[in-house]
């Protein structure tokens, strides 16, 4: 008898670590004067007065962060017309002291007046996501740039062999770290000039500020001039090499190592392959298949646990491969969602191959759903399922513009069928399908001990996208990362007028799909 912890469907979202970007309200005032005593303790805080005047003037420029329900992060700005202020070195003029009463709806800049994040909480790629979040309301607001004067806190431990010049020369080479400059620059921001005298009260900086800017790319000069939207999403999927490992920790130490330079590369979707967690059963001794199954699935509550923490750190969405998962006393093969919120979501395996049944016992779901994003609808076709037309049928009349497929092939011909059948899924739904695999071999642990793989990123065949329909694809069995820029507007656009319109085009009038009571008895 082999003992298994149990993640039912009532208690996976206890995983959950909830991340909220939102508008700052009145009843913040407390939390934020809190935040900016952590974060500049030789700084004196908002007023109650300027904090108002903000939220009164300018509440969509005034955001927080929420992290499992407490105020971690926060960023003020104003409107601007850029012409009419020559003197940005004068921080206390251009934010009427905190006031923000010369906000201009109709400028044409977007200046950030503070930024700041808890020190409990750096590292969680939080200022990330407040400057993403201004970055949108310069598209929303089609504003020309974006412009910040930005403290060098780190400035002060150099200033007696260093002058501002030399510090900020040598963040830029990367040569020194800066708590602040570093991470505008991060974000896309280039450096105008240095400000001496921006925040006199600034001890830490010395009185000096970065002059940064930032341009808005979508910004359109004329309202009248009619431009092609786009809408971009990064996406990547991680061809996963299996090997031997002699703790979960180190398992967990290879994936933050993807996590990481997906995050890096600003990636909004990251996908893993099916079943790479089968590592683990390195860690066992001589057990049947399916007792080894059940005992992989001991390690889900580590699995969520760690998912759900790199997702929210590194402020990227997290397609987790599959794990195996015991309800009810059934064995599933389950794929999960880590949305960079920190929320869950799953996708049970559907069809179960032969050699999944026979080998491990693994039992089929009986749910098909797409899930919403903050970039969009996306659904989970879990390797076998991606060769069952109807399932993305029903995906794409939910509203799923991207299709992740976890894969585990163990020889090319295996690898061929989910291949040519996500190509497939991607014609006849004008959607993208994401593909990853896993390579190498996993010598004791059988029904797992050879891999084939190339992970591949995979659009429509029409004029305006990828030749061949790959936009992306990895050389064959060699660990690495496939990454590429999906435009989820050229979707919509094909899909009412592409060469071919296989959604239009459907014959309704001679067949449809209709699924069972747990898909609300939908029919395609």
């Amino acid at each position: 008898m082999v003992a298994c912890t149990v993640v039912s469907r009532a208690h996976f979202h206890e995983f959950e670590k909830k991340v909220r970007v939102r508008p700052l309200r009145k009843r913040d005032f407390a939390a934020v004067v809190e935040l900016q005593l952590a974060c500049f303790p030789k700084m004196k805080p908002w007023s109650r007065a300027q904090f108002d005047s903000q939220l009164r003037l300018f509440p969509e420029g005034q955001l927080g962060i929420e992290y499992e329900g407490r105020l971690v992060a926060s960023a003020s700005s104003l409107i601007v017309k850029f012409d009419l202020y020559t003197d940005w070195h004068d921080w206390a003029r251009l934010s009427d002291s905190g006031m923000i009463r010369n906000h201009d709806a109709k400028g044409d800049a977007l200046y950030g007046i503070e930024i700041m994040v808890h020190p409990d909480y750096r590292g969680m790629r939080l200022a990330r996501r407040l400057y993403e979040a201004r970055k949108n309301l310069c598209r929303e607001k089609n504003l020309r740039r974006m412009v910040i004067g930005g403290r060098i806190p780190g400035y002060q431990q150099h200033a007696k062999r260093l002058t501002a010049e030399a510090y900020v020369a040598r963040v830029q080479s990367k040569k020194l770290v800066d708590p602040v400059l570093t991470t505008q620059l991060a974000n896309g921001f280039e450096l105008v000039r240095l400000m001496h005298d921006y925040m006199p009260s600034d001890e830490d900086s010395g009185g000096w500020a970065t002059h940064m800017e930032w341009t808005n790319p979508h910004y359109v000069a004329d309202a009248r001039r009619r431009i092609a939207p786009i809408e971009l999403v990064r996406v990547a999927a991680v061809q996963y090499q299996m090997r031997r490992i002699s703790s979960f920790e180190e398992l967990a130490q290879q994936v933050q190592f993807f996590v990481d330079a997906a995050s890096d590369y600003h990636c909004d979707f990251l996908l893993f392959p099916e079943l790479f967690t089968l590592q683990l059963l390195s860690l066992t001794q001589g057990k049947r298949p399916g007792l080894a199954a059940r005992k992989l699935a001991s390690f889900t509550p580590r699995y969520l646990h760690l998912m759900t923490t790199l997702a929210v750190k590194y402020n990227v969405n997290i397609v987790g491969g599959s794990q195996f998962v015991i309800e009810r006393g059934k064995l599933f093969n389950i794929s999960y969602l880590f949305r960079r919120n920190g929320t869950l979501e799953r996708q049970h395996k559907i069809h179960i191959a032969p050699g999944e049944r026979r080998w491990w016992g693994v039992e089929g779901g009986s749910k098909v759903q797409a899930f919403e994003t903050d970039r969009g609808r996306i659904a989970i076709a879990v390797g076998y399922d991606i060769e069952f037309p109807e399932l993305a049928r029903l995906c794409a009349k939910q509203g799923a513009q991207i299709l992740f497929c976890p894969f585990n092939a163990d020889q090319r011909t295996s690898y061929m069928r989910i291949r040519h059948c996500a190509q497939a899924r991607c014609i006849e739904n004008h959607v993208y399908v994401v593909i990853a695999g896993c390579t190498g071999n996993l010598p004791s642990v059988e029904n797992a001990d050879l891999h084939y793989a190339q992970s591949a990123i995979l659009t429509p065949a029409d004029i305006a996208f990828a030749r061949e329909g790959i936009a992306a694809e990895a050389e064959p069995n060699i660990e690495t990362l496939v990454m590429h820029d999906v435009d989820i507007e050229l979707l919509r656009r094909h899909r009412y007028a592409g060469a071919t319109q296989n959604w239009n085009d459907r014959r309704r009038d001679l067949y449809e799909i209709r699924f069972g009571p747990d898909n609300e008895k939908a029919s395609v």
